[in-house]
């Protein structure tokens, strides 16, 4: 693919919104790459939330991110969980439950994984 104009894009006008209960992912397709911003409300859980409805325990997605406001944990199956705040850079592997912590929203840039990222398939 070879791009010749300068493209600019916003979250406010994503190309597709998946939404499920107590969030929603945004995504945006720019330059052959697929962006997401999550958002999450207090009480959100993945596998609550998201792997229910895709008949999944675990989030089999690999995620690179960027933590923009509140905070998240993140729990491997191996038992091995961390939390993530704002301004952390993120890499977490599939295999994965995570959850919202506290009573503020969770919002985070996705540059890895946001394409399959709660897809039905």
């Amino acid at each position: 693919m070879q791009i010749t104009d300068v493209m600019l894009k916003r979250f406010d006008s994503p190309d597709e919104i998946r939404t499920f209960e107590k969030g929603r992912f945004d995504l945006i397709h720019i330059a052959g790459m697929t962006l997401g911003r999550a958002t999450y409300q207090p009480g959100w859980k993945w596998s609550a939330h998201v792997g229910r409805n895709l008949n999944q325990s675990m989030c089999e997605v690999e995620h690179v991110g960027i933590v923009i406001s509140g905070k998240a944990t993140a729990a491997m199956g191996d038992g091995k969980t961390i939390e993530m705040k704002a301004g952390d850079v993120f890499y977490i592997p599939p295999g994965h439950d995570s959850w919202v912590v506290g009573d503020e929203p969770y919002v985070s840039i996705h540059l890895l994984g946001a394409q399959n990222y709660a897809a039905h398939k």
